[in-house]
This record gives structure tokens, C-alpha cells and sequence, in this order.
């Protein structure tokens, strides 16, 4: 049960985190005829092949009630990000293997983001709903801000080349995150700086691409 239940979470993550049944907003977002993805700023120019390579989770901002009542449960995950052609756009299309030790295992979910129209703009398809996902703010090199929006919710992840960022790049984090309504107190959790894996087997390997036609 408790490996299913770390699973799910895992899940969970990965699709944005970004649930909010039976939860309100304490703010009311202005134009609520925009969907909230569309109210995120861009990063400018944003550039994928800077953008490969691996990138460590540092801090999730949901209003997820799962999230909130497991968050204890959350473990060291990292990403490693590659890229693949996407005939549809011309474009590059990200491949992220995020990676998540659970009860002696290393479990690897392996997803596309698709190009967007909009530069910086992607989204994630699979079995599920489609995730839309912006590229916010990243200087390549340390950290990024990446928004997520499944259905109606709307979710941010920190991630940083390792796996702690400095207090400017927390600030930056929390502050973007509060224009979106959510408090810091209550929305933001961060990761373990520690217990990290890299590899899995066949047998711990959710390749989410195979859904998509990519692979």
C-alpha cells in the first residue's frame, strides 16, 4: 500500500500537481475568461538546447489537496532532459526522465513536451489529460521556473542544476508563484537535498512516450 501510495504521488507530480477540487484560491486571478497558463511571462528567447541535460526538483508550488496532506512522502527527484525532433512543428520536443527512489527501488517516468506555438510554450501528452507547460524564467545554468496547467489548475516547479539554489533564486520562486495567487506558506513544498538515483530498470520504467508515437 505505501509503495502505491508513493507511486501515485509520483504520478501525481509529474501531471502538474495542480488538482484543486474542493479547494479555493484565496485570490481571485483577474480575467477569468483567460486561462491561467496564458497569464505567465515567458521566458524570452527561449533556447532547448541550453535547456538539456539534468536539472534537479527543488520546490513545488500546488494547491493539490494529495500534495498537501503527503507532502511528507515526497522524495529526491531529479530530471535528466534530452531532446527529439518533432515532425509536427519542426521544432524540438523535450524528453524528461524524471527520477524518484521509492522503497528501494528507482522508479524513471519518461515524458515528451511537445513545442508549442509560442516559444517557451510546450505541452505533455500521455494517457491522461494534456498538461499545458511554460518555460517562466531560467538562466540555463542554475535554476528554472517551469508553470504547469491541467485542466483549470495551475502549478510551478523549481528545479536547479543542483540541488540546492541560493535565497535570490528561493525569493524569485516564491514571488512568482504569489502573483499566481498562491501563498508560499501553504502552497510551496520543497524536495530532499539528498538520496538522489540515476538509472532504473526495465521493471521500474514508465515510458509515457509510447502513448504519444514517439518512440
Amino acid at each position: 500500500m505505501a509503495s502505491l501510495l508513493g507511486l501515485l504521488l509520483l504520478l501525481g507530480l509529474l501531471a502538474s500537481s495542480s488538482s484543486s477540487q474542493g479547494v479555493q484560491p484565496r485570490r481571485r486571478i483577474p480575467d477569468p475568461q483567460k486561462p491561467p497558463i496564458e497569464k505567465v511571462a515567458l521566458q524570452p528567447d527561449f533556447h532547448p538546447e541550453q535547456f538539456a541535460g539534468t536539472w534537479f526538483l527543488v520546490a513545488t508550488a500546488s494547491r493539490c489537496a494529495y500534495l498537501s496532506k503527503n507532502h511528507y512522502r515526497l522524495e529526491a527527484t531529479n530530471v535528466v532532459v534530452t531532446l527529439a525532433p518533432d515532425a509536427a512543428s519542426g521544432e524540438k520536443a523535450l524528453l524528461f526522465s524524471t527520477f524518484r527512489p521509492l522503497e528501494g527501488h528507482c522508479w524513471n517516468i519518461t515524458q515528451c513536451y511537445f513545442p508549442g506555438k509560442t516559444r517557451g510554450r510546450f505541452q505533455i501528452k500521455g494517457r491522461g489529460l494534456p498538461v499545458e507547460v511554460a518555460i517562466g524564467e531560467t538562466d540555463y545554468s542554475s535554476y528554472a521556473i517551469l508553470f504547469l496547467q491541467r485542466a483549470k489548475g495551475l502549478s510551478a516547479k523549481l528545479y536547479g542544476r543542483s540541488a540546492k539554489v541560493g535565497p535570490a533564486v528561493t525569493a524569485t520562486f516564491e514571488r512568482r508563484v504569489r502573483e499566481l495567487g498562491l501563498d508560499e506558506t501553504d502552497h510551496v513544498f520543497y524536495f530532499p537535498s539528498y538520496g538522489f538515483c540515476h538509472t532504473a530498470d526495465s521493471f521500474h520504467t514508465l515510458d509515457e512516450t509510447k502513448f504519444t508515437g514517439t518512440r
